[in-house]
């Protein structure tokens, strides 16, 4: 078949190189425009514009796929079937009715849970045991098209945003692939999704970073793996001793079983130097200061003179900071 990808996150790259390896034809490639990014505010192309420009493909940079002139481009492919996968930009009805056999998307969570533009981050911040993908339909509502295949994959007690990405990633190109020669063959199953079922995972922002010590420590562990390394699990540390604070980025922690926890200071270290929480303790293993590389919990501590006592600011003081 002739396909047609939308698409401009990492995610989708595992589905690209299974796509233009098999005996099906990539006939249009379309993402982002470049943004601006950094210290110096250059134009940041997209990961599927420097995948392309790597595999010497022609990629277009859409402002929108949705005008008129994009329109005539995509139709001027003559695509037989649309892939859509972390495209960032809702597909009119329009574009989709250009396609034959359809227009499909690849989803990182098993539907109808975690619709969606942070699935990854949601399974992990929820407690989830067990996550995958989906690969459904457009439709115009969100995230709720017609299931056509699903994969799941078990959530690893230490798993982070990162590695989960990377392995919803890998999952997902074997599963496009069957899903496209089952189209093609007209043997497809499309099964409808029961709303009443649907949870909503939006996307991050920088705010969901902020720890608050009063959460159980097993939710704060869960916080941590869930937004490393973006937005990144933040607190504030201040010393005792010097009155001295450094502010952190979470990265490695563990939950520690404290039944006398409801008595003590949240946010404040104990004799172990784990952190106080509103259930239990948390013990920190690595973490990145402003400005620093990433290190192990002891390092920062020994540089620091920690000791008991010291502290993790509460929730509000943080938030009041950074207004």
């Amino acid at each position: 078949m002739r396909i047609v990808f939308f698409g401009s996150a990492e995610f989708g790259i595992p589905c690209l190189e299974a796509i233009t390896g098999s005996r099906h034809e990539l006939v249009g490639l379309f993402t982002q425009p470049a943004r601006p990014s950094g210290r110096r505010r250059q134009p940041n192309p997209t990961d599927v514009a420097r995948w392309a420009d790597r595999k010497g493909l022609a990629c277009i940079e859409a402002e929108s796929v949705n005008a008129s002139g994009l329109v005539e481009q995509i139709a001027a492919c003559r695509g037989d079937l649309l892939v859509v996968i972390a495209f960032g930009q809702k597909i009119s009805r329009p574009v989709i009715d250009l396609f034959a056999k359809g227009a499909i998307n690849v989803h990182a969570s098993l539907l109808p849970k975690y619709r969606g533009a942070g699935p990854i981050h949601w399974a992990l911040l929820s407690g989830e045991t067990e996550t995958g993908i989906s690969i459904i339909t457009l439709a115009d509502r969100m995230d709720a098209g017609e299931i056509l295949a699903q994969a799941a994959t078990p959530i690893a007690p230490d798993e982070t945003a990162r590695s989960l990405h990377d392995k919803l990633a890998a999952l997902s190109a074997p599963v496009l692939m069957d899903t496209i020669d089952a189209i093609e063959a007209g043997t497809a199953v499309y099964r409808p999704q029961e709303d009443a079922q649907a949870t909503y995972a939006p996307k991050l922002t920088k705010q969901h970073g902020y720890i608050d010590w009063n959460k159980p420590a097993s939710y704060v562990a869960g916080q941590i793996r869930a937004l490393w390394p973006w937005p990144g699990a933040q607190a504030v540390y201040v010393s005792s001793q010097t009155g001295r604070s450094a502010r952190v980025i979470l990265k490695k922690a563990q939950a520690i079983a404290c039944p006398d926890s409801d008595r003590r200071t949240c946010g404040v270290l104990n004799e172990q130097l784990d952190v106080w929480c509103g259930k239990d303790a948390l013990r920190i293993r690595q973490l990145k200061p402003a400005g620093s590389d990433l290190m192990s919990f002891e390092a920062f501590a020994n540089g620091r003179a920690s000791r008991p006592g010291d502290l993790f600011l509460p929730l509000d003081q943080v938030l009041k900071g950074v207004r």
